[in-house]
This record gives structure tokens, sequence and C-alpha cells, in this order.
């Protein structure tokens, strides 16, 4: 097994971690957009308040420059492909300088 750098698992293990928490985020907004669970809950508008705040610093920049398309709103899915790039070139640039 090949060794791995420290750094490189690293990044990659944030960049994972918020890819999930960023598809928590998708999936709750589609529950309470189907009435499937009610934002009065206090456990759910918890897990809500605490998704909205870890994904809305980046979501927010996507939005001002994205058009307005009806209420459909595609930043996580350019966030997503957005982080999944970033993972591929912090591979390319470690490969790159002998770093990995």
């Amino acid at each position: 097994m090949m060794p791995v750098n420290p750094i490189l698992w690293l990044v990659h293990t944030v960049i994972n971690v918020y890819f999930w928490i960023i598809l928590a985020m998708v999936i709750m907004s589609w529950l309470v957009a189907f009435g499937i669970v009610n934002r009065s809950n206090p456990y759910v508008r918890q897990v809500g308040y605490a998704l909205e705040r870890l994904t809305e610093p980046l979501l927010r920049p996507i939005r001002r420059f994205l058009p307005d398309l009806g209420g459909i709103d595609i930043s996580p899915i350019i966030l997503l492909i957005g982080l999944q790039f970033l993972g591929i070139l912090i591979d390319n640039i470690f490969f790159n300088l002998g770093w990995a």
C-alpha cells in the first residue's frame, strides 16, 4: 500500500465531509418543501439551522451570480461540482510537485 501524504488526506477528508453536509442540506430542504418534516419541530429546526449555517457561506456567493430560475436553486449542484474539481486540482498539484 502506498503511503498517503497527511495533508492531502486531510484536505480530501474535509472536502468529503462538506460534500455530505451539502447533500444533507439538500435532502432536508426537500423534506421540508414536501411537508414530510415540520420546521416547528425543535429537533428539525435545530438540524436545519446547523446545516444552513454550515452551507450558506459558500452557497450565498454562488447564488449572487446565478440567474433567477423560478424557484429552482442549483447552487448546491454547482458547489458539489466545484468541490470535486478542487479535490482533483489538489491531487494534481501534489502529484506534480512530488509531495504525494
